[in-house]
């Protein structure tokens, strides 16, 4: 990828909020720098919304969610349609976009692409398809009926690890029922939502149907919409403390709620495991979107039988991945998103102070581990500058990444 095509793409995207089919500033003009995780560099500053800028956002839903129920699914669908086609059209340029703020290698960029975009597909075939119901009552007298109409106002907070997918696995099916939105994106990775804004509403979406607000104060700026009554639904992938604290926001208004949530994924590998098979299937589950996902492998635990000759595997196949930047060829690992994420990992057992117990067992504060791959910080931009170098642990408590049972 040249330089040029980096620029090229970062500024064909709109940098303000999409708010009733309008691109403008923030109240008070402020903004939030989107870095490259590879150089630490600024890429680009996007509108760092107030409270007052995601009112009008939610006003502008409202006022559009009438119209666009009444709109004929067909209509609705062939935005969609619409809209799967020019992401599909423009997935080069889309993935390259999102590598340069996330980190992801561009082909694992262009993989979420080609799956986000199904979402629309999908979704554009389903909007005429959605059905009620006709039954006779129990007693046989009278005739039930049940129709199905759209929910109204949604607000979508969607995280930074899959900018696109997560995007459009919630827009799609509001688009097909006849809702409007507010989405707020991650503030790592915008830029790659507001780029699909610009291609819905390229689409034919109508104004105010689909509303983007990216801001620093999260929290600040979205509870005040999750309180508002005239908001219908709330959607919301990320961690479980934040889906917690949103849903207790929620209970007020007793708002419908999808929360897709922190994710707790043990990999087992048993005494008569096909060790080539497990080597193979640990790295797709770990390594996967950079280990970024709440999908991957957060603990291996191992036979004692085949611990060591596992570990050694794994550790063989782990140094013989490609760190660098996603944009260069042949890199299969790049950079953290950010430096916060970076240091979560930075330490081997970092974040575990106290001695924990696990059944009969009491591990200690270093869980008896054995690093088997040195792990340290990647030289900047060569190496990727939020990345660490890959690392491995062999034996200790539970929550270390591979475990002997004892």
């Amino acid at each position: 990828m040249s330089v040029q095509d980096e620029t090229r793409v970062v500024e064909a995207v709109q940098t303000g909020l999409f708010v009733g089919g309008e691109w403008r500033q923030a109240t008070g003009g402020r903004t939030i720098d989107v870095d490259d995780p590879s150089t630490e560099q600024v890429l680009a500053s996007v509108a760092d919304a107030t409270v007052e800028d995601g009112r009008a956002a939610l006003d502008a839903a409202v006022a559009a969610q009438a119209g666009w129920a009444a709109t004929p699914p067909r209509d609705r669908g062939e935005i969609l349609r619409r809209a799967f086609e020019e992401v599909v059209r423009r997935k080069d340029d889309l993935a390259l976009l999102m590598t340069l703020e996330m980190g992801k290698p561009v082909a694992e960029s262009l993989a979420e692409i080609t799956y986000g975009a199904e979402f629309l597909r999908w979704f554009s075939e389903e909007s005429v398809r959605i059905a009620g119901r006709w039954s006779t009552s129990p007693n046989g007298a009278t005739r039930l009926m049940t129709t199905k109409q759209p929910v109204g106002p949604c607000l979508m907070i969607t995280p930074w690890n899959f900018p696109l997918a997560m995007g459009t696995r919630k827009i799609g099916p509001a688009i097909a029922a006849g809702c409007t939105m507010v989405v707020k994106p991650a503030s790592q990775t915008p830029l790659t939502m507001l780029a699909l804004a610009q291609i819905l509403a390229e689409c034919g979406l109508p104004d105010g149907v689909l509303n983007v607000v990216t801001t620093s104060s999260t929290g600040e700026v979205m509870e005040p919409l999750i309180r508002d009554p005239r908001l219908r639904k709330l959607t919301f992938t990320g961690s479980t403390p934040v889906g917690r604290r949103l849903v207790e926001q929620s209970a007020q208004g007793l708002l419908r709620v999808s929360m897709e949530l922190g994710g707790n994924a043990p990999f087992l590998v048993f005494a008569d495991a096909d060790l080539d098979k497990a080597v193979d299937g640990a790295m797709l589950a770990k390594m996967r979107n950079l280990g970024e996902a709440c999908t991957a492998a957060n603990r291996f635990i191992v036979h004692e039988s085949v611990a060591e000759e596992f570990g050694a595997r794994l550790a063989e196949r782990m140094a013989a991945l490609t760190i660098g930047r996603g944009t260069d060829e042949g890199v299969q690992v790049g950079p953290l998103v950010d430096a916060k994420q970076r240091d979560k990992v930075a330490e081997p057992g970092a974040g575990r102070r106290r001695p924990r117990r696990h059944g009969r067992h009491r591990w200690p504060h270093d869980g008896g581990a054995r690093l088997l791959l040195r792990a340290d910080r990647a030289h900047r931009r060569a190496d990727a500058g939020a990345g660490v170098r890959r690392g491995d642990l062999r034996a200790g408590r539970p929550d270390h990444h591979l475990r002997r049972r004892r």
